[in-house]
């Protein structure tokens, strides 16, 4: 049983426990690594950030009457500047 794992390795299990495909024992290896390597643990933290944002998107979108506003205060900056 092979414990240590490069940090390539640890990088696709880390993908693959992201999309709950990693086995057991890949998420033992995984964890171990983590322990004692940095750059993956960032890795990994920035991967569950993006699980979560993508499960739970809380995008708040502009009103059409806001986009109007937003073009005309644009357009008048624009011919503002070219005077």
């Amino acid at each position: 049983m092979k414990l240590k794992t490069e940090c390539h390795e640890a990088n696709h299990i880390c993908d693959k426990n992201q999309y709950k495909e990693a086995t057991f024992l890949e998420k033992v290896r995984l964890n171990i690594h983590l322990i004692y390597c940095r750059a993956c643990r960032k890795y990994s933290m920035r991967n569950s950030k993006l699980t979560k944002a993508v499960n739970n998107p809380t995008v708040q979108t502009v009103s059409t009457s806001e986009k109007e506003v937003m073009k005309q205060r644009l357009q008048e900056q624009l011919n503002s500047s070219n005077s």
